[in-house]
């Protein structure tokens, strides 16, 4: 099985792929199939702006497409940054955006906090997987660690003793929102294609 995957994040795809490739499943880049799309998201939730993406990417290639969209939500905050987490403080922030957090936190005790990561697939024939990971934490302080990619720095797991961004890839391929996620879609995707009940 061949899915497109509906993101140009490259560490991004190096998780789907180390994941996805344990059931099997091939991930393209939209590159590898002559594709180049962006699809706005404008759903409020983090179901509703996978399944955009992922529709979008499908209908285009012909293919199965695959979508992630994942984001940081802060109890302190109503459950914010949420679906807006990539473009937290407006464009061109980067790092920014963690550090505009931290900023925006300032003097707050309460910093729990969870990652969200809903996948959806879509199918030609109509068909569709979907599945939501959360990873629960804290807010750090200040950042720490220099792996992973966006609020990895200063997402503290205290079972670990760790921030994600301390983590080997490994490491974050087993806790993670997306691991989560993807397990709850490995099982979603085995009952619906293969008609198991696993």
């Amino acid at each position: 099985m061949k899915v497109v995957l509906a993101s140009h994040n490259q560490k991004k795809m190096v998780e789907m792929k180390a994941i996805l490739s344990q059931m099997g499943v091939e991930v393209l880049s939209q590159a590898e199939v002559g594709m180049d799309l962006e699809p706005e998201e404008t759903g409020t939730t983090f179901e509703e702006n996978a399944r955009i993406k992922a529709q979008a990417v499908m209908q285009a290639t012909g293919l199965p497409a695959i979508a992630d969209d994942s984001g940081l939500m802060v109890d302190a905050l109503g459950g914010d940054p949420g679906v807006y987490s990539a473009r937290y403080g407006g464009p061109g922030l980067d790092t920014g955006r963690w550090k505009l957090l931290l900023k925006n936190m300032a003097g707050e005790s309460n910093r729990a906090c969870k990652f969200v990561s809903v996948i959806c697939c879509a199918f030609p024939d109509g068909g569709e997987v979907m599945a939501r990971g959360e990873c629960p934490g804290i807010l750090a302080q200040g950042p720490s660690g220099d792996g992973g990619f966006g609020y990895d720095p200063i997402f503290y797991l205290p079972q670990l003793g760790k921030t994600m961004a301390q983590l080997t890839p490994a490491e974050k391929n087993q806790i993670s929102h997306r691991a989560r996620a993807l397990a709850g879609f490995q099982k979603e995707w085995e009952r619906q294609r293969h008609g198991t009940d696993q």
